[in-house]
This record gives structure tokens, sequence and C-alpha cells, in this order.
């Protein structure tokens, strides 16, 4: 048993939770496969009930409650999924839910969750003030604040997906699972140890908001005191003693990602696998973009949620374009006389680049007298073909001051 949390109860989570949520398909993907050297599949809990797995865990815990603590009603905290996770189980069980979410939280989680139900207050700049207020609102009113992953209720609920995962995925060798707080590796982790099946589980965090690796180091939780990362969903400031404890027992490792690798991966899913995923959801994919070493297949990869705000997404996938060398940003300086831009953009159309935009500017102060400063965005076909495009411009004596790829 792991605090806890031994097969029955997981069980007996997975039969509370039938029809309530789904169970979510997981899908082969060539494209990671070959990348990884091995199969690999992807369980979609992109495509869970409110868009991610957070609705396990939230139903869970408060399916649970006494019949006067439902009375009193739910308080909890999140950027979005956990929020619309409670929201949406408060309303099946007929709960009153507050929920707080930060002041810089994306509208479309914002709007959802106040769909599911639940009043929707704003507070705090990141999730620890967002946490905070929702803390305060409990002692305050007597509501029953409903952690996103301390507590064994939420960590049993989310594992769940690891039974699913041993079931749809037969001889499944390896598990990448995306890693904030640490509710749904830990869940994931006790359901394998459970089970006593032969699998590695692995943990992936943003490695601007990696608070595990030091936590695992010093042996308790160390809280990180700057998180800096797209993946909102996984951006927690620290792990509790609970999933420290489950991790540290029973994961192989946890990996950390880089911003561009996220990028990659959403890029990737949306293009390759069809799949709206939002960063944090992304994790697993992105650690396999950054090397597949040490990981027996077949490799499963949870991906967590899908819950994007539109705008972020299309500078995601911008943003992963230029990681990928399919998208360059350049400036180029040439002389202030007629004809410079035509021969600038003879020589892209030679390189088989497409030109998508130009600017062009006379006035820099760093610029001299005769010379003019153009920007260009290029369409290219990866990092190899941005290289040549670089050479080619050079060849010709066009002085590039600055690209996004080299």
């Amino acid at each position: 048993m792991t605090a806890g949390i031994g097969l029955a109860a997981i069980e007996e989570a997975a039969e509370r939770l039938r029809g309530v949520t789904t169970l979510t398909p997981v899908e082969e993907s060539t494209s990671l496969s070959g990348i990884a050297g091995t199969r690999v599949v992807l369980k979609c809990e992109n495509l869970q009930r409110t868009g991610s797995f957070k609705l396990r865990g939230a139903y869970l815990r408060l399916s649970r409650l006494t019949a006067e603590e439902k009375a009193r009603g739910v308080v909890a905290a999140s950027a979005g999924n956990h929020a619309q996770g409670v929201a949406l189980a408060a309303r099946e069980l007929g709960i009153s839910a507050v929920v707080y979410m930060p002041q810089n939280a994306a509208l479309p989680k914002l709007s959802a969750t106040r769909g599911y139900g639940a009043e929707v207050r704003q507070a705090g700049s990141d999730l620890a003030g967002t946490l905070a207020a929702a803390q305060h609102e409990a002692a305050e009113t007597g509501r029953v604040f409903i952690p996103p992953f301390d507590h064994s209720d939420v960590i049993t609920g989310q594992a769940t997906i690891g039974l699913e995962v041993l079931d749809q995925v037969p001889g499944v060798r390896t598990i990448l699972v995306p890693t904030g707080g640490g509710g749904l590796l830990a869940g994931v982790a006790a359901a394998v140890h459970a089970r006593g099946a032969d699998v590695r589980v692995i943990g992936v965090q943003a490695a601007g908001a990696a608070a595990f690796p030091a936590s695992l180091a010093a042996g308790h939780p160390v809280p990180l005191t700057r998180i800096n990362t797209i993946a909102d969903g996984i951006a927690v400031p620290s792990p509790s003693d609970l999933t420290l404890g489950i991790v540290r027992d029973h994961v192989a490792e946890v990996r950390t990602v880089s911003e561009e690798d996220l990028a990659r991966a959403i890029l990737l899913l949306s293009e390759r696998a069809k799949l709206v995923v939002e960063p944090s959801g992304a994790a697993g994919v992105a650690a396999l973009l950054d090397g597949a070493e040490g990981l027996e297949g077949p490799v499963a990869v949870i991906l967590s949620g899908g819950n994007v705000d539109t705008l972020v997404l299309y500078r995601i996938l911008r943003h992963g374009l230029v990681a990928a060398g399919r998208y360059l940003q350049m400036e180029v300086r040439v002389p202030d006389q007629p004809g410079s831009l035509a021969g600038l953009l003879g020589v892209l159309a030679e390189t088989g680049s497409n030109v998508v935009s130009i600017k062009h500017d006379r006035t820099g102060a760093d610029l001299g007298v005769a010379e003019v400063q153009i920007g260009v965005e290029l369409e290219t076909k990866g990092l190899s073909h941005c290289r040549d495009v670089l050479t080619a411009l050079r060849a010709e004596g066009y002085g590039v001051v600055f690209q996004s790829v080299e």
C-alpha cells in the first residue's frame, strides 16, 4: 500500500467515477515512435470531460465529503484545470463551489469554470497567491478547501489513469507523466505499484517550474522562488510532503524540459496527431523530443490537458515553428539605394524560402546615413534550410545583424 492508496481503493475510485469521467482513448503515434525508436502511445486525457484529468480527483474528493461538509460548500484555487474539475464535480453532486483563479488566468478557462456553475473570483498574480486567497476563504466561511494535489482522495482519483494505461497498453514499460505538484505522478505511480507492474514511471516538469529535483535531493519540499514557464498547468512552486513521499518511493526519475521543447511538442501534436494539447499536457512529448535515452518501450505518454487559450496557442505554435526551423526572422542591412530590396528578395527566392513579411527601416539610431535595415520573416523547411538561407545571404555580402535561428 502507498500512503493509504492501495489497489482496492483505486478500483473503488474507478467504480465511483464510472459515468462521471470517460475512458479516454490511447492513440498510436508513428511520428513519436520513429523519434523514440520504440512504440509510443498517447493517453488522451486532453479529451476528458473538462479537458483534463483533474475531474477524476476532484469528483472523488467531493463525493467523499460528509453531508454536513457538502452543505457548507467547497472552495478551490487553480490556474484552470483543477478549477474546472471542481466546478463540474460540485455541479454533479449539488454542492456550492467558489473557485479562486489568478488575475492572469486564461479567458476560456474562466468562462468554462463559470459555465460549470462555480462562482469564480480572481486573486493573486500567481498560483501561490491564489491558493492563499482560497485558504483564507475556507477559514473565514467554513467552506471545505479542495486541494489540487495534496490529498489522498485527489491522488487516488488521478491513480485511475494508471490502471487504465496498464489495461489499454498491454506490456507498457514506461509511462511519462506531466508533473506540477505531483498529484497525477503520485497517483499513476501508486497504481503501477499496487498492480505490481514492471513499469518505469517518469515525471516531466518544465525547467522553469521544476520543484521536484531539488525537493527530492533535499528529502523535503523545497519551494521555488521563481517560476517562468508557458505551462501554467504545472507551474506549481512546491510538491507536498504527501506527493513527494510517493514520488520518492515509486517514481523512477523526474526529467525537465525547455520552453522550446514544449512548443515543439505542441506543434508536433497539432500537425501529426491532430490533437490540441496545452503546454503542461505536452510535457511528456517534450521529453521524448529532448531525448529518448533510457526509455524502454512501449512508452505511454499522458496528455494531461487540452485547455489552452486560442491566442496563446497561436503564439506557442509560432514559437514552435521557430524552434523547429520552420520560421526564420532576421534583420539585414543593405545600402540605401534603388534595387537593394529587390536584390535581397532575389537571393531569398533562390533559396526556396517564402517571405511572410518585410519591414523597411531608415531611421534606426545605430544605422549609417546610407544604410537601411530590412526586417524579414520567412517560412523555411527546417534548421538545415535556415542555415542555407543565412549562408546564401552572407555569400552575397549581406550583413545579417540578427536572426532567430542560427
